[in-house]
């Protein structure tokens, strides 16, 4: 059975977020969505201490539950955001989540033709895809995820406005 995380950023009561959640549901029924409400845990921001490259190798060094976060995503498939957006980009939450994915690659870094990326630290293409309500550069945005993923040695599903949810359904698998 294929996995779905879906990481919603957005407030639970959410409209836009539960038409997605419902529309998910209904036309993955055949997955197993997990759906983790990251907007009311206490992610703290990366603070850069390399703790989770030196000290404990694919471990968070800050005690906010965020590795709980960590292994969701190696045991998805396919991994979508629902985000808010601030400035034309994503906002404080989403960048927050991405900055904190650097676990799942180590320090050490290798070139992949002709730039420098980390070594993943698992065997794993990830997929993450993005979903965002507000005013956004969706040619940024996508260019943005693509860039994410590559870091990553992952796929970018893409980066939609969240009321193309249904562009996304046919884009996840």
């Amino acid at each position: 059975m294929k996995r779905l995380l879906l990481v919603n950023t957005l407030p639970e009561g959410n409209p836009a977020a539960q038409t997605v959640i419902k529309e998910l549901q209904m036309q993955e029924a055949d997955a197993e969505i997990e759906i983790v409400q990251a907007y009311k845990r206490n992610f703290h921001p990366c603070i850069g201490c390399n703790a989770c490259w030196l000290k404990t190798p694919g471990r968070c060094a800050i005690p906010d539950g965020y590795e709980d976060l960590l292994r969701a995503y190696l045991a998805a498939d396919a991994v979508l955001f629902l985000c808010g957006t601030a400035l034309n980009f994503v906002d404080h939450r989403m960048k927050n989540l991405i900055d904190r994915l650097l676990p799942l690659v180590t320090m050490n870094i290798h070139f992949v033709e002709g730039e420098c990326r980390h070594i993943p630290r698992y065997d794993k293409c990830y997929r993450f895809g993005l979903l965002y309500g507000g005013q956004a550069d969706r040619a940024y945005l996508n260019h943005w995820m693509e860039r994410v993923m590559l870091n990553f040695a992952g796929k970018s599903i893409g980066a939609y406005p969240i009321t193309e949810v249904q562009e996304v359904i046919s884009c996840i698998w």
